[in-house]
């Protein structure tokens, strides 16, 4: 009996699978065990072998079905890690890029590796600014400070200083890498590795900067101002597309993110974009009705209480909350009335109320805990 491993379970499947389950399974035990991912571990390198025997028998429709009928027997053995003597120019039909293979794991490519001196975006720079209750909801320009990365001015982002010019570097003709051979078992393999001349710069500064040191970078403080939108909540972003730190080798700018915080207001709160007040009045305003005078946002505004409302009534102004961050229309506010209990009476008062007493007759009547909204 053979003491190789059952090739369905080399690639995780089970007997029966379809070619196209059989290929996806081989390329994801590739990618997992392929060496360049795994320098230097040699049973990675082994499973990577075994994976690529499974795929050699399971990938071509004779050998699967003599496999399948006769298990290691049935197939060739010396077929199993046949075909590699060439390098890695093709898995038994399946056109496999390694540069694919390290874009997906890496973010970059394996034997086409992404040089320095390529352009790259610069970094994303974060501060926080305070408003007040009023300025987010009406919107505002604020100044904020920040420190960032600029392209030095003495050198222009060059990195040498004045009169001087940096030379292309003759080991990796500028490219900032240079490309490597590596045998393995299964072949010769290319990898692009950093240029150690030039660091993978693809050039050389033999008179840097003094300000930047050669990096043709500086970090530096400024003001910014930033405007902010009416409606904004605490906690929200502002994002201010390039104004970041500068980009590398020619990359745009990074973005500047600003985050808001609101101040507390003496009187009013917020909810979404609902404005809430407790609005304190009299035991007689309440019992008789009245005129008020509503403080909100835009001022104070004339309103009509009716007689006999209850402490914990919610009445609504309309079109008097917060912007909505993204159209121009407003909330609304909600006041909850607050019937102020007297205190420090005077004799005279006392007897008047217990005079109204006498009359009404009332008692204690249990009531509902939900505020009522008109």
């Amino acid at each position: 009996m053979s003491d190789k491993r059952d090739y369905y379970d080399s690639l995780g499947l089970n007997k029966g699978a379809t070619d196209d389950e059989i290929k996806k399974a081989f390329r994801k035990q590739a990618k997992k065990y392929h060496p360049d991912v795994n320098p230097g571990n040699a049973q990675a390198e082994a499973r990577f072998k075994e994976v690529n025997e499974a795929y050699e028998v399971l990938s071509d429709s004779t050998k699967k079905a003599r496999y399948d009928q006769f298990g290691h027997a049935g197939v060739d053995p010396n077929f199993g890690a046949g075909g590699f003597g060439g390098g890695f120019s093709g898995f038994g039909g399946i056109d496999f890029d390694l540069g694919d293979l390290f874009g997906s794991i890496f973010g970059g490519g394996g034997s086409s590796a992404k040089a320095r001196n390529a352009p790259r975006r610069g970094e994303r720079v974060t501060a926080g600014v305070t408003i007040t209750f009023e300025e987010a909801a009406f919107g505002v320009e604020k100044e904020v400070s920040i420190m960032r990365v600029e392209t030095c001015d003495d050198c222009s982002g060059t990195g040498c200083s004045k009169g001087t010019t940096a030379e292309m570097c003759t080991n990796c003709k500028g490219l900032g890498t240079v490309v490597a051979q590596q045998r393995t078992p299964f072949g010769v393999m290319q990898t692009s590795t950093e240029c150690p001349k030039c660091g993978g710069r693809g050039k050389i500064i033999h008179s840097p900067c003094t300000k930047c040191r050669g990096l043709g970078l500086v970090r530096r403080s400024r003001n910014v101002w930033v405007s902010i939108p009416a409606g904004i909540d605490s906690g929200q972003t502002v994002s201010l597309r390039g104004q970041g730190s500068a980009g590398v080798n020619g990359g745009e700018s990074g973005d500047l993110f600003v985050t808001v915080s609101i101040l507390r207001h003496p009187i009013f709160e917020r909810e979404g974009n609902a404005v809430l007040l407790n609005l304190t009045i009299s035991f007689a305003q309440a019992a008789l009705g009245a005129e008020l005078e509503v403080p909100t946002l835009d001022g104070k505004v004339k309103y009509s209480l009716p007689e006999g409302t209850q402490t914990g009534t919610v009445f609504r102004l309309r079109g008097k909350g917060i912007q909505n961050l993204r159209g121009s229309s407003r909330g609304d506010q909600f006041v909850t009335v607050v019937i102020a209990v007297p205190t420090n009476l005077t004799q005279r008062q006392k007897e008047l109320l217990l005079e109204f007493s006498g009359i009404s007759n009332q008692s204690p009547t249990p009531t509902s805990k939900k505020k009522k909204k008109k």
